[in-house]
């Protein structure tokens, strides 16, 4: 791989940043003529990392799963490097489809953002939680269901209901395979969600949503994972599904190192408002919020930079504290070190952010260039 200077990029607490790459990581020097893309005032933060995308421009991967490289090619505009392809609670075929694509690898002249292996939102999931999940698909667990589930095979995460029958054994099994196990879509106690803790589960999938809310003597998922210490709470801080003051309540609680930043973006991320699809039903897109026809929230249309805006202006995060959100705490969740790092020796995995707008400028995917929005890709 070719070597890279970015200059001219201020880190996001101001201080002026200059990022080398060469082979792919980040070296504290580059000899020669070394070509440099001229960052312009940009912010440069770690690659954002977003654990949660259901689709993208018109693409979803629950109906269409084998596109799921086109998917990672669009993720660059939003200046995401790394994600994890979600499947909702589905048919077996789409969830088979899915793992045989990301194996198969990307095609030739691939350049976007990296998928690090499929999130399974369902099908073990409470019928009475199911929010925009197909109920029909609906499963209970089974050490049949995930039989083929592990890490190495390209499950990266299970969203599962710790309290249905047999989920403590699934939960372990899952865990023991490598896979990151998320409670989600649940009626839980939060005595159950305990348990789950102790089998293996270390996530909640989009915490406050498709969950009992959390009540003084029955706090549920949301008491245990902000009065717990273990688990990492994914929240969609896209200013649609939490209230401020909720929004405000969690990172206030969990941050620095167990907020974690998703969008569950679907087909409608970058597209106009009307209709779109959520695994095999149609949904309504309509003033940056996704809705079944009865109004249930279906994912969202939100990019990972607009959940970066969401929690300066409404969480009350810095910009630095609200990057980590996005980078360096999913790079812990997955377990990649030389992820959500600007460090020397990390992946050279960088975005470029707009410093009024936060809006992605560039996209930088292993020391090379896979979007600018500027149309300037002769100066590098």
């Amino acid at each position: 791989m070719s070597a890279l200077r970015i200059a001219g990029a201020v880190s996001a607490t101001g201080e002026p940043l200059e990022v080398l790459t060469r082979g792919g990581l980040i070296v504290e020097t580059a000899a020669g003529d070394v070509p440099v893309l001229d960052a312009d005032g940009a912010i440069a933060v770690p690659g954002l990392i977003d654990l949660q995308v259901n689709g993208a421009c018109g693409w979803d991967l629950t109906d269409t799963p084998e596109r799921l490289w086109d998917v990672a090619v669009a993720l660059g505009r939003f200046g995401v490097t790394a994600f994890a392809p979600t499947v909702i609670t589905s048919a077996p075929a789409a969830r088979e489809a899915a793992l045989a694509t990301f194996r198969a690898g990307p095609p030739p002249g691939f350049r976007g953002a990296v998928p690090l292996g499929i999130h399974f939102e369902g099908p073990m999931i409470a019928p009475g939680r199911k929010g925009a999940h197909p109920a029909r698909w609906i499963a209970a667990p089974s050490a049949d269901l995930v039989a083929g589930w592990s890490r190495a095979d390209g499950v990266l995460i299970a969203t599962l209901a710790p309290e249905l029958p047999a989920a403590l054994e699934v939960i372990a099994a899952l865990a023991a395979r490598g896979v990151i196990v998320s409670v989600g879509h649940t009626e839980a106690t939060a005595a159950e969600v305990c348990a789950a803790v102790a089998a293996g589960a270390r996530l909640v999938t989009h915490l406050g949503n498709a969950m009992p809310p959390l009540l003084a003597r029955a706090p549920g998922p949301v008491g245990a994972a902000l009065g717990g210490d273990v688990l990492v709470a994914g929240v969609i801080a896209d200013g649609v599904h939490h209230h401020p003051l909720w929004l405000r309540t969690a990172w206030r609680t969990l941050a620095p190192g167990r907020f974690l930043a998703v969008t569950d973006s679907t087909a409608a991320l970058g597209q106009p408002d009307g209709p779109a699809r959520l695994g095999d039903q149609e949904v309504i897109v309509a003033d940056g919020a996704v809705r079944l026809a009865d109004g249930t929230l279906a994912g969202s249309a939100a990019s990972l930079s607009q959940c970066l805006r969401t929690l300066r202006d409404q969480a009350g995060a810095s910009l630095a504290e609200a990057v980590e959100a996005c980078t360096a705490t999913p790079a812990r969740v997955v377990g990649d070190p030389s992820r959500g790092t600007l460090d020397t020796g990390a992946r050279a995995d960088v975005t470029l952010l707009d410093p009024q707008t936060l809006d992605p400028v560039a996209t930088i995917v292993a020391g090379r260039v896979i979007h600018d929005a500027r149309n300037v890709k002769g100066k590098h």
